[in-house]
């Protein structure tokens, strides 16, 4: 039945026993090895000697609360981009150093020091790594924390599904990065190049590691997507209409309709592909009947609208950031929601304009061109609503504003690369070139901008201090200084005529360019640390940072700065009842800020759960089994999940009641911390708080 493989295998321990001919002698492995186990070490050490493992587990392994699931994601989204920017510093430097024929070639490499079958692992982990487990999860993470906070909502619809959704995230990254050290990744692209992901081509155990934690991710990607339609539909408080929804909540709304209806595509496109590898069957192999276009066509109808997925909540980030620090409602929203809308919708329309080069007609090749050019209709919408919400409004360029204002000068910069790609002719000319991936690295360095945006400006509400201001500033310009180097040149390699995903390059002539992004990826670097060393100077002056009232920068307009600074486990004493669109806006405009209220009502909450962190482990062995065919092992542990799911189902005492006496009582203590602090502070000076002022005359 199963398909017979390449070298040893054993009933009892698969294809392990290949790891004995494999040599570990690169570096950079090693490096990593070490890195990950100090560092594993030394979290382990803190939580023993600081007594928190307890602690760690029943506040957070097993918690169902959406705002430290949603932190936890970011957590995790965060560590795997910095395991995609190594990557990237590996191809960067790798290219500079093996261009011209005479370029020296050192590990094994005859250019450079990456030998061509590592440097295809790399490229294909980072563009996984960036795209499935680093920006996905912080993205989700943001909403998670957010969305009910904006609508009114105490949790999350299913907050048991949104822990199991971060369960199956967890074992996707834990997956990757175990190919990093036991075997080895995939080198067939992100996008799985069709027919080298077959076994013919690929016999090895990497594209099995892409297979299994593109599926782990996807589950866990789904069920998240389930979950926040649901909450926004069915959870929103009184007299949050859907035209009163904060336009981050509605970018969400729209992202997750993408992800629901989309991601499921990509699991049939990969279940397939495992049929092909694991039983042999031919659904993507010419010679026995199959069709690899067909692959390419899923994992597209997949594979666009994902941009989009990422990029909306984005954009609902810069929306809630301008208006605050321009101090004005957002321009025109009623646009901006249909433009949220258009934008989901019009993204089922464009995914053939991956490759227009595969000789379809002209006629097909015509409405894709068109269908993508539509796009740039209602994100010039976006573009010009942001534009006239700054228009006559105080704008103050503190870090979170830096980083949206430019968020939307890449959108301009991608969005019309996007237009010229847009179009046969030139796609033509430039497909497979460094110039398709300088633009859409354009397109998602618009997603991290607003990223890093929008955890500067709801750190406060997250954690209750804020982050440095003046080494966020440096991070800022750092950022943006090595975005400009890196893809500047990229942009000027593609239309010389670079090729993606080269090894070697010939041309000696293209070597200045090369360097300069080495200079760009320098700063990134750069830029990397002075972020690290901002999150640690804000932690340990986190009591001078504090912020003592609900709103961190006295001008933000949407519900969730209507209560405490970080908010209590159960969000709002009281269930919201909503005015207007800018709903703490208008509070503050009728001075009813207060945060005492005075009678509170009993509250209903769900229980932490042990089974989502089982889920997790569970879900890993059964990846790691798949991928060395393991057979036994990977039964126990789906007889494991099963069994799992089955007694979360029999488990009836799952919630409980926090009096409303016990809810008086942390409110109240709440208050008096706030109004100690309030008084700690030292008096403003004249002027410090303009904005306020303009904000409540």
């Amino acid at each position: 039945m199963f398909v017979d493989v390449q070298g040893p295998w054993n009933p009892w321990i698969g294809r392990l026993g290949m790891l004995l001919d494999m040599e570990y002698t690169n570096p950079f492995i090693f490096f990593a090895l070490v890195l990950v186990v100090v560092g594993a070490l030394a979290v382990a050490a803190y939580l023993v000697y600081s007594r928190r493992v307890g602690w760690l587990w029943r506040e957070w392994l097993t918690t169902v609360d959406h705002k430290k699931i949603g932190i936890m994601y970011i957590v995790v989204g965060l560590v795997m981009l910095f395991r995609g920017f190594f990557d990237a510093i590996m191809i960067r430097t790798h290219q500079a150093m093996a261009a011209g024929t005479s370029s020296p070639g050192i590990m094994g490499a005859q250019h450079g020091y990456m030998p061509p079958f590592h440097m295809d692992q790399v490229f294909t982990a980072h563009g996984t790594i960036m795209i499935i487990v680093a920006v996905t999860p912080i993205l989700v993470g943001l909403m998670n924390i957010l969305v009910p906070l904006q609508i009114g909502a105490r949790d999350m619809a299913y907050p048991f599904l949104n822990a199991v959704g971060l369960a199956f995230t967890v074992a996707a990254s834990a997956l990757i990065m175990g190919a990093l050290f036991i075997g080895f990744f995939s080198h067939a692209g992100w996008v799985g190049l069709s027919p080298l992901t077959e076994m013919p081509s690929s016999p090895g155990p990497g594209v099995d590691y892409w297979i299994w934690a593109i599926q782990l991710s996807s589950i866990g990607t789904t069920l998240g997507a389930l979950n926040i339609i649901a909450t926004i539909l069915k959870m929103r408080a009184p007299g949050m209409t859907l035209l009163r929804m904060p336009v981050f909540s509605w970018a969400a709304l729209g992202t997750n309709i993408i992800a629901l209806t989309s991601f499921p595509l990509l699991t049939v496109a990969v279940s397939l592909l495992t049929l092909d590898r694991y039983i042999g069957t031919h659904f993507f192999t010419a010679d026995g009947g199959g069709n690899l276009m067909m692959y390419t066509n899923l994992f597209w109808l997949w594979g666009h609208p994902e941009v989009y997925f990422v990029v909306l909540p984005a954009f609902g980030m810069i929306s809630e950031i301008i208006p605050t620090f321009s101090e004005k409602t957002l321009f025109n929203y009623v646009s901006m929601v249909f433009a949220t809308m258009a934008i989901a919708g019009v993204s089922w329309l464009v995914w053939l304009h991956h490759y227009y080069i595969m000789g379809a007609s002209a006629g097909v090749n015509t409405f894709f061109s068109i269908a993508t050019m539509l796009v740039g209709i209602p994100t010039g919408v976006k573009v010009f609503n942001w534009v006239f919400t700054m228009w006559r409004g105080h704008v103050r360029l503190e870090t979170p504003m830096l980083w949206a204002v430019t968020a939307v000068l890449l959108l301009i910069g991608g969005g019309m690369t996007g237009m010229m790609v847009a179009i046969p002719a030139i796609n033509y000319v430039t497909h497979n070139s460094v110039f398709v991936v300088a633009h859409f690295h354009n397109m998602f360095l618009i997603i991290v901008f607003a990223v890093f945006g929008g955890v500067t400006y709801w750190w406060p509400k997250m954690f209750g201090f804020k982050l440095d201001e003046y080494l966020g500033r440096w991070f800022f310009w750092l950022f943006w200084g090595g975005s400009v180097f890196v893809f500047v040149p990229m942009y000027v390699l593609g239309f010389l005529g670079m090729t993606r995903r080269l090894d070697f390059i010939a041309h000696s002539s293209w070597l200045p360019l090369l360097l300069f992004q080495v200079v760009g990826i320098v700063l990134y670097t750069a830029s990397v640390l002075v972020f690290l060393l901002q999150l640690y100077v804000s932690i340990r002056d986190r009591h001078e940072n504090r912020v003592t009232g609900p709103d961190a920068w006295e001008t933000s307009r949407s519900l969730e700065w209507a209560t405490h600074t970080p908010p209590p486990f159960y969000n709002f004493a009281v269930q919201p009842v909503v005015h207007e669109r800018d709903e703490w806006a208008w509070r503050r405009e009728n001075g009813l800020t207060s945060l005492d209220t005075g009678t509170c009502e009993s509250i209903h909450m769900p229980k932490n759960s042990a089974i989502p962190a089982l889920l997790c482990v569970l879900g890993l062995v059964f990846g790691f089994a798949m991928v060395w065919r393991i057979w036994w092992l990977a039964g126990v542990s789906l007889v494991g999940v099963v069994i799992a799911v089955i007694v979360r189902g029999c488990i009836r005492d799952i919630d409980y009641t926090v009096p409303a006496a016990e809810v008086e009582r942390i409110e109240k203590d709440r208050l008096t911390v706030r109004d100690d602090e309030v008084a700690r502070q030292p008096a403003p000076a004249p002027g410090d708080n303009a904005h306020a002022g303009r904000m409540s005359g």
